[in-house]
Formats: C-alpha cells, structure tokens, sequence
C-alpha cells in the first residue's frame, strides 16, 4: 500500500518515536516532536503508538492515497489546529476517518499550533534505520531515502486494519500550549555562571519565540542580556563568559551563545559543545515547544524536581486517559 505525495507542505517528514541509544556517538533520539500527537494519531487509526507517521510544519502536505488501499484506510491527524479535506470536504482533526483510494487528503490555513500528525492504518513503512524511521536529514538517516519528503514521492505503508471512523480524542486530552506559552525549567550544573540578577531575569522577563525555530532547536528572544560572574576562563573555553570546555547537552537543555538569546535544543539537536547551559525544559513541556510558532510569548518558570516528576506523571496519565478513551 502507498502514499502518494502530491504537494510536501512546508517540511513533511517521516517519523516515529526516535532511536534512543545513540547519542554518545552523536546522533541524537530525534522523533516526534510532539510526541503525543503522534501517539495520540496511531492510537486513533489502531496502529501501535510508535508506528511512523508524517509530521508536517505550519503546512500540511497533499496526500493521494493508492490503489493498493482495497476497501479503504483509516487516518487521523493530530497537533496543530488546521482545516482539513477530503476529496474537498471537511474533515476533523483529532478524530479518525476512512479513505478510499484515489481520494486526495489535503490542509487548509494553519490556526494555532505549529505541527500535524498524519497518522495512517498499518503505519508508514519506509526501512528502518538504526532501529528507528525518524528522518535525521543532517545524518542522511531513516525517512524517505533519508530526507524530508517531495513531490512525486510513493510512500509505501503497512498493512492494518480499518477501525470504526468518528473515534475521536476528548477535547480535554488535546493539550496545546496556553498564552503565554509557561516553559518549567530545572536549573542546571552552570546555573551558577549567572550573577543573581540574570538569574531572577531570566525567568522575570517576557520572552518570544525566535524565527530559528526548527528540529534542532527553538530560539528566543526579547530578555535582557545575560551577566556573567567574573572568572579566569579555563584553558579551551575560548574568551566569551558563556563558553565552556566542552559539555555534555541533554535533551531540553538551554544554551544561551554569548548571554544574549537562549536556545531549547531538541529532537534533532547536537550532543555537547561549548556554550554553558543555564539548565533544561522539562520533559513533560518539551512536547509543547513543537507546537509554538515564531512570535509566540513564552515564559519560563523555575520548578524543582518533585514538580518535574510529577508533571511527568500527569502527562502519563493524560496519555492513559487518551488511551482509555478510545480502548
């Protein structure tokens, strides 16, 4: 069975739920990015959570389904608010539908959010690298032929069943960032690095996301420049105060190049470098940097780690729930 990739959007991509394992070789988890939409979108079509789908950025693509289809397939869309159409007519996202083949899936203007989740019966099933479909462009690694897709590309999918169409996610279970976007960070090892009045700053001051907003990273800016405390820089940390001898970067870490614009590193971020840290994005948030678009304002708010381990615990359990409602 395949897809037929009419129109890309803006950037399309296959991906699943990332190929953990690999980042101290530097290749990085990569993955949704918001992790669960796509869930969220092979639940609904029956398919196992992790199964790869398409994720489309600020524009959705135009799909074809093939012939190979036979009595149809089902599909949902999650993430982003955007209208969608089959054939012309409206379709709802959130929501699983069936498509026979021939038809045509297509988008409308994005309203909120930044990124979609197309998921179909059976999953997209490109071959597997390292363990993972996720597209890691900069890698050449998984997706289709190790690359966003284009026009005119098949894209062969598995063999699943068709579940009943109109299974729908509750609107309560369709978590979107609010206004402004709230980011809880835990402070980390180089926090120490700012003098208190950065610190107090960085979490005081009203931030908006930057125009360099992508897989690798989301930037923001706005803040006051950051200060430093006074130090004799170590030997191979270069003369900017926000170097370091090269660090480890986590996932959701936040680097601030130069004091001046912080960067939330992401799915398809690099595994260490130079600049300090200040600390990282919970992981229970990070889903939601995925969908903020460039302009939208963010604060950040300083938590400790029995609050990040219990906000982790509610975003299980809202996946539970999500999983509850459409057993």
């Amino acid at each position: 069975m395949t897809l037929e990739i009419i129109k890309p959007g803006l950037a399309t991509s296959v991906q699943d739920l990332g190929r953990p394992g690999y980042f101290h070789l530097g290749i990085p988890e990569g993955g949704a990015m918001d992790r669960l939409a796509l869930r969220a979108a092979n639940l609904l079509v029956g398919n196992d959570e992790g199964a790869a789908g398409l994720e489309a950025v600020f524009m959705g693509p135009e799909i074809k389904f093939g012939p190979e289809i036979g009595a149809g397939m089902s599909v949902a869309v999650t993430g982003a608010d955007i209208p969608m159409m089959l054939d012309g007519d409206p379709r709802e996202t959130w929501t699983a539908f069936t498509v026979k083949p021939g038809q045509v899936l297509s988008f409308g203007f994005l309203k909120a959010g930044a990124r979609m989740y197309i998921a179909v019966s059976g999953g997209i099933a490109t071959e597997p690298a390292l363990g993972s479909r996720s597209t890691y462009p900069i890698g050449a690694l998984g997706g289709f032929k190790g690359r966003a897709v284009a026009a005119g590309d098949v894209i062969p999918v598995g063999t699943g069943a068709v579940v009943a169409e109109g299974r729908s996610v509750p609107l309560a279970l369709r978590r979107r960032p609010g206004t402004p976007a709230v980011l809880r960070v835990l402070t980390g090892l180089y926090w120490h690095r700012l003098t208190e009045k950065s610190q107090k700053a960085f979490f005081d001051d009203a931030w908006v996301v930057a125009p360099e907003a992508d897989r690798m990273g989301y930037r923001f800016r706005g803040g006051t420049p950051m200060e430093f405390v006074d130090r004799p820089q170590p030997f191979g940390a270069g003369s900017d105060p926000s170097n370091i001898v090269d660090g480890c970067y986590s996932y959701g870490s936040i680097q601030v190049p130069g004091g001046l614009e912080p960067i939330v590193l992401h799915r398809d971020a690099v595994s260490g470098g130079g600049y300090f840290t200040l600390g990282a994005v919970i992981s229970a948030d990070m889903d939601l940097i995925g969908q903020l678009q460039p302009n939208t304002p963010v604060t950040f708010k300083r938590v400790e780690m029995d609050e990040a381990l219990a906000a982790r615990a509610a975003r299980k359990a809202m996946l539970a729930d999500i999983r509850q409602a459409l057993a």
